[in-house]
């Protein structure tokens, strides 16, 4: 199992598997009636409704998410992982249309798909740092935490009890991102859909099914159940039973009637009389005539114990995953989520680890891939499932880059006798303790996700500015390593942010105990984590296993890709001007469906895709208007927006500064920073409050619209005079 692609819970996962190591010592924004999207409290939710009832003629809809599958090529001779896959990319471009110039949201797998989820920043829901992460406790001690837990879940900490009990998603209304101090369990992203009688299938998709049965199996059957009772007795049964997929049903449905109560307890105007289906014990029964789930190509899914029912989330294949969703789509679950493997992973029962472009096995399974998609659309479509009357939205979670050798021979294509291979597939491994004992004597003591963008958590949580966490900074940010793949000087962080900037970039929750006292973030190649305080055994070194490196700011790692189709969509083809990130595949589902949710998003609807018929009234009167409001407000608030860019670099440079007696640069720097940050968030929350009123309140954006445009470009104009010095 490879941790680093999903963390799943049938055994013990310990803390060292998930890279925190321990280094020893020496809802709603008010007054957004507007637009439909309420706090708790404030309006009713939409009625119940029979049947499933969606805008523009749309009778059916299909979300696939990928993990790390590439539009653009990681070696200029060798097709892309999408342009081996041409029954999908042929699809996404010649019927719809398709963003090149998409982004996730910096961090990684499960943070990536709640947020596409959701249409919220990870500010909004404590899954600020994935798939693991460090927590404080009472006493400044740090523990373990893993982002992978059921949507109603207290916070998983493999190591034992936690000591933190707020919910695992734990939920900020505050359009500013400010602490609620409350513990909320976030909105979950199925209610909107079976508030309109739809039922919703997941298949694998993060936290919306159970994903381990160590804590999501009390949450959800409860402790003293028979599912309880199995997982005690056979884990690797239950998992293949209870884990990795769920039906959420409208409380008009019959599917779930055998089910659980699909218990949301904070839900915006409540959640009563609905049920859920979780596991293929649950779903299988209702949604496949011969009972046992099978795959696009007719066979039985089995794990890799022989039991039928769930595969295993690094088992997610088109070939798995299509043919689980086929059977939802054809028996009642009319609105699909599907998670999808990455195909650069060997999905062999030989799993020699990551493969290189154009290597043989990656072709192959690039090659199953394609076929299995061929045969879900053609499939789907003898169902009557086509975009005539089908919402498609196709996605990946993030970019990586590969780290590696050159490949032999140097002009490889992947193509049949012309097949490449790699002395080296390999990240650049740092043992940061190991550097920092040895070439600061610094052995301050840290909990550290490893990661190429490290986030750090230092013991008795000082706070910042503290004298240990400055020192720990500059240390760091000093640090230099020679790259063993291409024997260049490669710093460790070319980017710090602490608290302030990590605010900046919707890194701190509502959750105090989990912001990280700081992040760093390396080079393309390089993997920080943790190691003995001494380099007796090389610090910097490759090794196997591991070849693909994600989580940070360089563009082939955050620049994904989003195809949508279907009713209300234009088919025009790759617009790769628009920039748009993963929260605003929400909003814009939610325009096309006619619904809305009961939360404020983040997000905006990417109207540069949408036809006449699926804008909504109010945007169609002044659409350069409405798309230049909302360019500039991703530029302020996106993750990988101008305005992070050019903080970051302001934080980074501030943080490089001073010494332990004067440290007068970092404290004016932090302070310009706060001050931009709170700028932001205030004309950042006004645009949105505009883009929401006429997205779904059917409100004219307004003759404010260019005041809010100069305003932010005013905003972007101070930033990056920050970042000049």
């Amino acid at each position: 199992m490879n941790l680093r692609r999903r963390l799943t819970a049938g055994a013990l996962v310990t803390a060292a598997g998930l890279g925190l190591l321990i280094v020893p010592a020496g809802q709603a924004s008010a007054g957004q009636t507007e637009a439909g999207q309420t706090e708790a409290g404030q309006t009713a939710p939409p009625a119940n409704r029979p049947g499933c009832n969606l805008a523009n003629g749309i009778k059916h809809v299909i979300s696939i998410q990928f993990d790390n599958v590439h539009f653009t090529r990681d070696n200029p001779n060798v097709p892309s992982d999408l342009e081996q896959m041409p029954n999908l990319l042929h699809f996404l471009e010649h019927d719809g249309t398709f963003f090149s110039n998409f982004h996730d949201v910096l961090v990684h797998t499960a943070t990536n798909f709640v947020s596409s989820l959701t249409g919220l920043y990870e500010d909004r829901t404590s899954v600020t740092q994935s798939n693991s992460f460090s927590y404080f406790d009472s006493t400044g001690k740090t523990h373990p935490g893993v982002s992978f837990a059921y949507w109603t879940d207290p916070l998983f900490d493999p190591s034992g009890t936690p000591a933190d009990t707020n919910f695992n998603m734990n939920y900020t209304a505050d359009p500013a991102g400010n602490p609620t101090g409350t513990n909320i369990d976030a909105p979950a992203p199925w209610v909107s859909y079976t508030r309109a009688g739809c039922n919703v299938g997941q298949v694998g998709m993060a936290n919306t099914v159970l994903e381990n049965i160590t804590t999501d199996i009390p949450t959800v059957f409860g402790a003293n159940s028979p599912q309880q009772a199995e997982a005690t007795a056979n884990p690797n049964k239950a998992t293949a039973d209870f884990v990795g997929l769920a039906v959420h049903c409208a409380a008009t449905s019959s599917l779930c009637a055998s089910g659980q109560t699909d218990a949301l307890p904070d839900e915006p105007g409540g959640y009563a009389g609905h049920k859920a289906l979780f596991g293929a014990a649950e779903v299988a029964p209702a949604v496949t005539p011969t009972g046992a789930l099978t795959s696009m190509s007719g066979n039985v899914i089995t794990d890799e114990h022989g039991n039928d029912g769930f595969p295993g989330f690094d088992s997610l294949s088109a070939d798995n995953s299509l043919g689980m969703a086929a059977e939802m789509q054809e028996h009642g679950v009319p609105v699909t989520n599907i998670y999808m493997s990455d195909v650069h992973g060997d999905q062999s029962p030989a799993d020699t680890g990551d493969l290189g472009p154009g290597e043989p096995t990656y072709e192959a399974q690039l090659h199953a891939y394609d076929t299995s998609f061929g045969q879900f659309l053609a499939r789907m479509k003898k169902d009557g499932i086509t975009p005539a009357n089908t919402l498609f939205s196709v996605t990946t979670d993030e970019g990586d880059h590969f780290s590696g050798s050159a490949p032999t021979p140097a002009n490889c294509t992947g193509a049949a006798g012309n097949m490449c291979s790699y002395t080296t597939k390999s990240e650049v491994n740092v043992n940061l303790p190991g550097l920092l004992a040895t070439q600061d004597s610094d052995t301050t003591p840290f909990s550290i996700h490893s990661d190429p963008a490290p986030a750090f958590w230092v013991t008795g949580n000082p706070a910042p500015g503290a004298s240990s966490v400055r020192t720990l900074e500059r240390d760091i940010g000093g640090l230099n390593i020679t790259n063993p793949l291409t024997g260049a000087t490669d710093k460790v962080a070319d980017q710090i942010a602490d608290p302030v900037e990590e605010k900046i970039l919707h890194f701190v929750g509502p959750d105090a105990a989990r912001t990280p006292s700081f992040t760093a973030f390396s080079g393309e190649d390089e993997f920080v984590s943790s190691g003995a305080q001494n380099c007796t055994k090389a610090c910097v070194f490759t090794s196997s296993g591991f070849a693909w490196n994600h989580g940070g700011l360089w563009p082939d790692m955050q620049t994904i890709w989003l195809g949508l189709v279907g009713p209300g969509i234009s088919a025009q083809g790759v617009d790769s001007k628009t920039f748009a990130d993963q929260v605003d595949l929400r909003p814009t589902l939610m325009a096309l469906t006619g619904l809305h949710d009961d939360y404020r998003v983040d997000g905006r609807v990417l109207t540069q895709a949408l036809n006449h018929q699926g804008l909504p009234r109010a945007l169609r009167s002044d659409q350069h208007t409405v798309a230049e409001l909302g360019a500039v407000y991703k530029q302020i608030d996106a993750v990988d927006g101008q305005f992070a860019a050019a903080t970051l670099a302001a934080s980074t440079r501030g943080i490089a500064s001073g010494s332990a007696t004067n440290d007068s640069t970092y404290t004016a720097t932090e302070a310009a920073l706060s001050k931009l940050e709170q700028s932001r968030d205030r004309i950042a929350s006004e645009i949105q409050n505009a883009l929401l009123g006429a997205e779904f309140g059917n409100h004219p954006i307004g003759s404010s619209a260019n005041a809010l445009i100069w305003q932010a470009d005013q905003l972007l104009a101070q930033a990056n005079h920050l970042a000049k010095g």
